[in-house]
């Protein structure tokens, strides 16, 4: 069957259900490498071994038995410690929640088990996903540097290899920055895509749940499995979910892709501006038009994000932060102030400021299918570092992680990141492509036909640091 170490979930799936590979076997070789790797990588929270291999053992039984039920049948996956996982501790990473154990499985854990998967773990974040690292976890190609965050530990155990898939969320990139920073794939789905029910709250207007994988067509198994529309989340939509693997034929001849001649390509490191031109260039060799385009209003509305965010957040933390303050991070609880501190003109202004661009944005995408800019201006920052450099360009970690992911958690858009090249350090560079409301299909489309065309995605870290 070849190495473990190459197998995405498309492919596991393809060896469980010819019989040549087992979900038992499968699942422990996960177990021995995050017992191998994890002890350095730092990306696991909680590992389940006994429930993992009890959910390997069932699906082993039941595909031996004809009762298959699809790609994620027996295959090993993680998730992010914001999700409720029955009978598991789901501390969102913070001591605020060190005695919360969930009693039901949130929406999207729900839909894994019905599929099959088996779930190995759940992965760290930054403090209640308020933050782009994930503390203590390191980055998979390097150990010296971060695996930017808030998905990071479930980001570096899809690039590390233990596990096939990550389960996290997006608030303003979290999903897409880690994404492109362990050189893996990840999609945020458009707003009411995916049930949030079960979910640590961070912003009720700007989360989305999302996967991450080594591949698009990995991204499409996951996507499909995970949405649908839920009774008991009023915000998710009642849209039909296509088969997304059916967009993934690798042809992109007169794909229209927008390419933003403002905003997005300003202060990035060289290296992550060489990689995103050769994209474009690959794109345009694929047979799609690129489009040049202004992208309106986006100047202010990081600007607009933010408040967004620390009100939401302050409300949904209103209660705790009052009886339990001192078991904050001192970062998250200052924000959590701030929050509360937020006038609700400054609020209701700046959610007039994204209403505006949602507009502006959907008049601007009505000639184009998608839009594509860098993930991330930068690659992953060291550790310990607080401040990017790019030029005479200084922004904190949030700032720079924020820049071109968060735009698009105001809009709603889906939004996937690819690996699309590496700097000269080895460090992995990420491809944002962005698409229309409930057109991941598009997005997915875009992002295989690149994947078709390179071996970015087939590059695996060399561990160097984790593996005696």
């Amino acid at each position: 069957m070849g190495d473990l170490l190459t197998l995405d979930v498309a492919g596991a799936a393809k060896a469980i259900l010819s019989g040549s590979l087992s979900p038992i076997d499968l699942t422990e070789h996960m177990l021995e490498r995050i017992l191998l790797i994890d002890p350095q990588l730092k990306a696991y929270v909680e590992v389940l071994s006994d429930e993992a291999r009890a959910a390997a053992r069932q699906a082993d039984a039941e595909i031996r038995s004809g009762q298959y039920r699809g790609p994620l049948h027996g295959v090993p996956v993680a998730i992010k410690e914001l999700y409720d996982v029955r009978g598991v501790r789901t501390r969102s990473g913070s001591k605020v929640r060190d005695d919360y154990a969930a009693d039901a499985d949130a929406a999207v854990v729900e839909k894994l088990r019905e599929a099959g998967a088996v779930i190995l773990g759940t992965t760290t974040t930054y403090e209640f996903a308020f933050g782009f690292d994930s503390p203590p976890t390191r980055n998979a190609w390097s150990i010296d540097h971060i695996p930017s965050g808030s998905t990071g530990g479930a980001a570096a155990a899809v690039a590390a290899g233990m596990c096939l898939a990550g389960i996290g969320s997006d608030s303003g990139g979290s999903i897409r920055t880690p994404a492109a920073a362990n050189g893996i794939a990840g999609i945020k789905p458009t707003y009411g895509r995916v049930s949030k029910r079960g979910i640590t709250v961070v912003s009720w207007s700007l989360d989305h749940p999302a996967p991450m994988g080594k591949c698009v067509r990995d991204l499409a198994i996951l996507l499909e499995i995970m949405s649908g529309v839920d009774p008991h989340d009023p915000s998710t939509k009642d849209v039909p979910v296509p088969d997304y693997t059916k967009a993934l034929d690798g042809d992109v001849r007169g794909v229209r892709i927008g390419l933003p001649t403002n905003y997005f390509f300003d202060d990035i490191q060289p290296a992550v501006a060489n990689a995103l031109n050769a994209a474009v260039k690959r794109l345009e060799k694929l047979g799609a038009i690129i489009v040049p385009i202004a992208v309106p209003g986006i100047d202010g509305i990081v600007d607009a994000w933010l408040p967004i965010a620390l009100a939401e957040a302050a409300v949904y933390h209103q209660q705790s932060l009052r009886g339990k303050a001192d078991l904050y991070g001192e970062d998250v609880r200052m924000l959590l102030e701030a929050g509360e501190l937020t006038l609700a003109t400054t609020y209701i202004n700046a959610q007039r400021v994204r209403f505006a661009w949602i507009a502006a944005l959907r008049e601007t995408m009505q000639a184009i299918d998608v839009i594509i800019t860098p993930t991330l201006p930068n690659t992953a920052m060291k550790v310990g570092e607080t401040i990017s450099k790019i030029g005479s360009r200084q922004e904190t970690v949030f700032e720079v992680s924020a820049r071109f992911c968060a735009p698009f958690n105001m809009a709603g858009l889906p939004a996937a990141s690819i690996p699309c090249g590496f700097a000269p350090d080895g460090l992995p560079i990420g491809l944002q492509i962005v698409g229309k409301p409930f057109d991941e299909s598009m997005v997915l489309r875009v992002g295989h036909a690149f994947e078709n065309d390179t071996d970015y995605h087939l590059k695996r870290p060399s561990l160097r640091g984790l593996i005696g």
